[in-house]
Protein backbone atom coordinates (compact mmCIF):
# COMPACT_ATOMS: atom_id res chain seq x y z
CA UNK A 1 0.00 0.00 0.00
CA UNK A 2 1.19 3.26 -0.68
CA UNK A 3 0.11 6.95 0.75
CA UNK A 4 0.05 9.85 -1.04
CA UNK A 5 -0.79 13.13 -1.21
CA UNK A 6 -4.01 13.59 -3.29
CA UNK A 7 -4.37 14.91 -6.91
CA UNK A 8 -6.76 17.11 -8.20
CA UNK A 9 -7.52 13.98 -11.19
CA UNK A 10 -7.91 11.82 -7.68
CA UNK A 11 -11.03 14.13 -5.98
CA UNK A 12 -14.24 12.62 -8.39
CA UNK A 13 -12.94 9.03 -7.37
CA UNK A 14 -13.28 10.09 -3.62
CA UNK A 15 -16.63 11.13 -4.07
CA UNK A 16 -17.34 7.63 -5.49
CA UNK A 17 -15.46 5.88 -2.61
CA UNK A 18 -17.90 7.93 0.16
CA UNK A 19 -21.03 7.20 -1.87
CA UNK A 20 -19.97 3.49 -1.61
CA UNK A 21 -19.00 3.69 2.33
CA UNK A 22 -21.80 4.81 2.83
CA UNK A 23 -23.67 2.50 1.89
CA UNK A 24 -23.90 0.12 4.99
CA UNK A 25 -25.63 2.71 7.01
CA UNK A 26 -28.79 1.66 5.30
CA UNK A 27 -28.74 -1.34 6.84
CA UNK A 28 -28.75 0.09 10.25
CA UNK A 29 -31.80 2.08 9.66
CA UNK A 30 -29.60 5.11 9.06
CA UNK A 31 -30.87 5.74 5.72
CA UNK A 32 -29.95 10.03 6.05
CA UNK A 33 -25.94 8.99 6.85
CA UNK A 34 -25.94 6.68 4.01
CA UNK A 35 -28.04 9.63 1.56
CA UNK A 36 -25.37 12.07 2.97
CA UNK A 37 -23.98 13.43 0.09
CA UNK A 38 -19.92 13.52 -0.18
CA UNK A 39 -18.00 16.09 0.28
CA UNK A 40 -17.90 18.75 -2.73
CA UNK A 41 -15.09 18.88 -5.06
CA UNK A 42 -14.16 22.65 -4.25
CA UNK A 43 -14.00 21.41 -0.28
CA UNK A 44 -11.95 18.66 -0.76
CA UNK A 45 -9.43 20.86 -3.44
CA UNK A 46 -9.09 23.11 -0.59
CA UNK A 47 -7.91 20.05 1.49
CA UNK A 48 -5.55 19.30 -1.37
CA UNK A 49 -4.05 22.51 -1.86
CA UNK A 50 -3.83 22.72 2.39
CA UNK A 51 -1.50 19.52 1.85
CA UNK A 52 -4.16 18.26 4.06
CA UNK A 53 -5.79 15.00 1.76
CA UNK A 54 -4.09 11.84 1.20
CA UNK A 55 -5.07 8.93 -0.24
CA UNK A 56 -3.98 5.19 -0.29
CA UNK A 57 -2.94 3.04 -3.55
CA UNK A 58 -1.70 -0.69 -4.33
CA UNK A 59 0.44 0.09 -7.37
CA UNK A 60 0.67 -3.41 -7.70
CA UNK A 61 -2.79 -4.37 -8.29
CA UNK A 62 -4.95 -4.07 -11.21
CA UNK A 63 -5.90 -0.63 -9.46
CA UNK A 64 -2.59 0.59 -9.47
CA UNK A 65 -2.41 3.73 -8.77
CA UNK A 66 -5.76 4.64 -8.58
CA UNK A 67 -6.99 6.02 -4.96
CA UNK A 68 -8.47 2.69 -2.88
CA UNK A 69 -9.16 4.98 0.66
CA UNK A 70 -8.53 8.42 1.43
CA UNK A 71 -8.52 10.77 5.00
CA UNK A 72 -8.66 14.82 5.17
CA UNK A 73 -7.64 16.36 8.42
CA UNK A 74 -7.91 19.70 10.11
CA UNK A 75 -5.84 21.13 13.08
CA UNK A 76 -8.24 21.55 15.69
CA UNK A 77 -6.50 23.00 19.45
CA UNK A 78 -3.15 20.83 20.13
CA UNK A 79 -4.57 17.56 18.00
CA UNK A 80 -5.14 16.54 14.15
CA UNK A 81 -8.42 16.04 14.00
CA UNK A 82 -9.48 13.21 11.10
CA UNK A 83 -12.67 15.33 9.53
CA UNK A 84 -13.19 11.94 7.27
CA UNK A 85 -11.61 8.74 6.20
CA UNK A 86 -13.11 6.26 3.89
CA UNK A 87 -11.81 3.43 1.75
CA UNK A 88 -13.33 1.61 -0.85
CA UNK A 89 -15.74 -1.66 0.41
CA UNK A 90 -14.03 -3.53 -2.40
CA UNK A 91 -10.77 -3.20 -0.83
CA UNK A 92 -11.78 -3.92 2.51
CA UNK A 93 -9.74 -6.10 4.68
CA UNK A 94 -6.34 -4.71 3.76
CA UNK A 95 -5.75 -2.50 6.40
CA UNK A 96 -6.87 0.65 4.49
CA UNK A 97 -8.12 2.38 7.22
CA UNK A 98 -5.89 1.45 9.66
CA UNK A 99 -2.77 2.75 6.95
CA UNK A 100 -4.17 6.00 6.78
CA UNK A 101 -4.81 6.77 10.62
CA UNK A 102 -0.99 5.32 11.19
CA UNK A 103 -0.33 7.62 8.76
CA UNK A 104 -1.56 10.63 10.44
CA UNK A 105 -0.65 9.67 13.70
CA UNK A 106 3.36 9.50 12.30
CA UNK A 107 2.61 12.96 10.51
CA UNK A 108 1.25 14.48 13.26
CA UNK A 109 3.69 13.84 16.09
CA UNK A 110 6.92 14.42 13.51
CA UNK A 111 4.93 18.43 13.97
CA UNK A 112 4.75 17.96 17.79
CA UNK A 113 0.91 17.40 17.88
CA UNK A 114 -0.47 15.81 20.88
CA UNK A 115 -2.95 13.86 19.47
CA UNK A 116 -5.53 12.58 17.10
CA UNK A 117 -9.42 13.99 17.39
CA UNK A 118 -12.40 12.58 15.58
CA UNK A 119 -16.29 12.21 16.09
CA UNK A 120 -18.09 8.75 15.81
CA UNK A 121 -21.16 7.34 16.40
CA UNK A 122 -21.37 5.35 19.56
CA UNK A 123 -23.52 2.04 18.42
CA UNK A 124 -22.02 1.68 14.80
CA UNK A 125 -19.99 -1.63 14.93
CA UNK A 126 -17.27 0.05 12.52
CA UNK A 127 -17.10 3.13 14.36
CA UNK A 128 -16.88 3.82 18.39
CA UNK A 129 -16.06 0.26 18.98
CA UNK A 130 -13.43 0.05 16.20
CA UNK A 131 -11.26 3.20 17.31
CA UNK A 132 -11.10 2.07 20.51
CA UNK A 133 -9.09 -1.38 19.36
CA UNK A 134 -6.92 1.15 17.93
CA UNK A 135 -6.13 3.28 20.55
CA UNK A 136 -8.77 6.38 20.49
CA UNK A 137 -10.83 6.63 23.85
CA UNK A 138 -13.91 8.52 24.29
CA UNK A 139 -13.65 11.91 25.63
CA UNK A 140 -15.88 13.35 28.71
CA UNK A 141 -17.66 16.41 28.07
CA UNK A 142 -15.74 18.10 30.75
CA UNK A 143 -12.49 17.07 28.74
CA UNK A 144 -13.68 18.77 24.79
CA UNK A 145 -12.12 20.98 23.55
CA UNK A 146 -13.75 24.71 22.47
CA UNK A 147 -12.59 23.02 18.76
CA UNK A 148 -14.33 19.98 19.53
CA UNK A 149 -17.09 21.88 21.01
CA UNK A 150 -17.56 23.64 17.86
CA UNK A 151 -17.37 20.91 15.53
CA UNK A 152 -20.23 18.58 17.40
CA UNK A 153 -22.85 21.81 17.57
CA UNK A 154 -21.59 21.77 13.27
CA UNK A 155 -23.03 17.82 13.77
CA UNK A 156 -25.98 18.18 15.71
CA UNK A 157 -26.81 21.33 13.35
CA UNK A 158 -27.04 18.93 10.37
CA UNK A 159 -28.83 16.06 11.96
CA UNK A 160 -26.27 13.40 13.19
CA UNK A 161 -27.37 13.54 16.75
CA UNK A 162 -30.34 11.34 15.73
CA UNK A 163 -28.19 8.67 16.76
CA UNK A 164 -25.35 9.11 20.02
CA UNK A 165 -21.70 10.45 18.52
CA UNK A 166 -18.87 10.98 20.49
CA UNK A 167 -15.55 12.82 20.53
CA UNK A 168 -12.72 10.46 20.79
CA UNK A 169 -9.18 11.10 21.54
CA UNK A 170 -5.51 8.68 20.61
CA UNK A 171 -2.56 10.31 22.00
CA UNK A 172 0.63 10.65 20.24
CA UNK A 173 3.85 9.65 21.88
CA UNK A 174 7.15 7.73 20.89
CA UNK A 175 6.17 4.97 21.52
CA UNK A 176 3.49 5.12 18.66
CA UNK A 177 5.48 6.43 15.80
CA UNK A 178 6.49 4.00 13.40
CA UNK A 179 10.13 3.57 12.52
CA UNK A 180 9.43 5.40 9.15
CA UNK A 181 7.73 8.38 10.40
CA UNK A 182 8.19 10.96 8.19
CA UNK A 183 10.48 13.83 8.97
CA UNK A 184 8.82 17.15 9.75
CA UNK A 185 9.84 18.44 6.59
CA UNK A 186 7.57 15.96 4.60
CA UNK A 187 4.60 17.69 5.36
CA UNK A 188 4.03 21.19 3.13
CA UNK A 189 5.01 23.95 5.00
CA UNK A 190 1.69 25.23 5.98
CA UNK A 191 -0.09 21.88 6.03
CA UNK A 192 -0.73 21.57 9.65
CA UNK A 193 -1.45 25.31 10.42
CA UNK A 194 -4.90 26.26 11.42
CA UNK A 195 -7.51 26.02 8.66
CA UNK A 196 -8.91 28.89 7.95
CA UNK A 197 -8.94 30.79 4.91
CA UNK A 198 -8.12 27.41 2.87
CA UNK A 199 -10.93 25.61 3.79
CA UNK A 200 -14.12 25.86 1.43
CA UNK A 201 -17.25 26.13 3.60
CA UNK A 202 -19.37 23.35 3.30
CA UNK A 203 -22.33 22.63 1.29
CA UNK A 204 -25.78 23.20 3.54
CA UNK A 205 -26.76 19.90 4.97
CA UNK A 206 -23.40 18.22 4.70
CA UNK A 207 -20.90 17.29 7.19
CA UNK A 208 -17.43 16.22 6.25
CA UNK A 209 -17.72 14.41 9.73
CA UNK A 210 -20.60 12.63 9.15
CA UNK A 211 -18.80 9.33 8.09
CA UNK A 212 -15.11 9.90 9.25
CA UNK A 213 -15.55 7.01 11.47
CA UNK A 214 -17.62 5.65 9.31
CA UNK A 215 -15.20 4.47 6.27
CA UNK A 216 -12.11 3.93 8.47
CA UNK A 217 -13.88 2.14 11.05
CA UNK A 218 -15.69 -0.64 8.46
CA UNK A 219 -12.23 -0.64 6.91
CA UNK A 220 -11.38 -2.32 9.26
CA UNK A 221 -13.67 -4.53 12.15
CA UNK A 222 -11.47 -7.26 12.66
CA UNK A 223 -8.19 -5.92 11.99
CA UNK A 224 -7.98 -2.73 9.83
CA UNK A 225 -10.86 -2.73 7.51
CA UNK A 226 -14.23 -4.67 7.64
CA UNK A 227 -15.65 -6.05 4.37
CA UNK A 228 -19.02 -3.81 4.84
CA UNK A 229 -17.98 -0.68 4.57
CA UNK A 230 -15.54 1.67 4.71
CA UNK A 231 -16.09 5.26 5.44
CA UNK A 232 -15.07 6.84 8.08
CA UNK A 233 -17.62 8.29 10.81
CA UNK A 234 -15.38 9.48 13.49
Amino acid sequence: MRIRFARRSDLPLLQDIERAAGEPFRTLGMAFVADDDPPPLALLESYRLAGRCWVATDPLSATGDRPLGYVIADPVDDALHIEQVSVDPGAARRGIGRGLITHLAALAAARGMAALTLTTFTDVPWNAPYYTRIGFRILTESELTDGLRAIRAEEAQHGLDRWPRVCMRRELTAAVRPSDAPRADALPSHALDAPGSVKAPRAPGASDTSRVSEASGASGASDASKAVAVSGGA
